[in-house]
């Protein structure tokens, strides 16, 4: 009888693209945002779709109101405190980073500190640690919904 295999999706991605080993630790800060700004997109896109079937149009609007720099700055400055030390550096390293583009309709601030953002769910992603990642999502959009109550 054949014995059942886990299916591991970044394992399997390696094996059939011949995707070689990195050092996560090698990749610049903007390198990190770049996953990761399509990591939490990714994550929101499904959270938005699993609240159910509605015009593409809505779905865009609802995850528009999550991606844009001044909400992630906003869960940024919340899930600090539950950084570890390693993680909280990979986020300074990405807020600190000089972006060639400059931020749209958000101040640099909020631009900066949703890069650090970024960078760190980019890291958590390439280091495979999926729980956390998502934990850290959690933790922040737990907070944005706590201040949309507070208004």
């Amino acid at each position: 009888m054949e014995k059942s295999v886990e299916w591991q999706p970044d394992t399997y991605m390696q094996e059939i693209f011949r995707m070689k080993e990195v050092d996560i630790r090698e990749y610049s800060p903007l390198a990190l945002a770049y996953i990761g700004d399509s990591i939490y997109d990714l994550v929101i896109k499904s959270l938005v779709l699993n609240g159910g079937n509605r015009p593409v149009q809505k779905l865009h609007l609802q995850t528009s109101a999550y991606v844009q720099a001044s909400a992630q700055s906003s869960m940024m400055r919340r899930i600090q405190e539950e950084l570890t030390e390693e993680e909280h550096a990979v986020y300074k390293r990405g807020r600190n980073a000089k972006s060639m583009s400059p931020a749209k309709n958000q101040s640099i601030t909020d631009y900066r500190r949703a890069t650090g953002f970024e960078a760190l769910l980019g890291f958590l992603y390439l280091k495979k640690d999926w729980k956390r990642l998502l934990d850290l999502v959690k933790i922040g959009l737990d907070s944005l919904k706590q201040g949309e109550k507070n208004k």
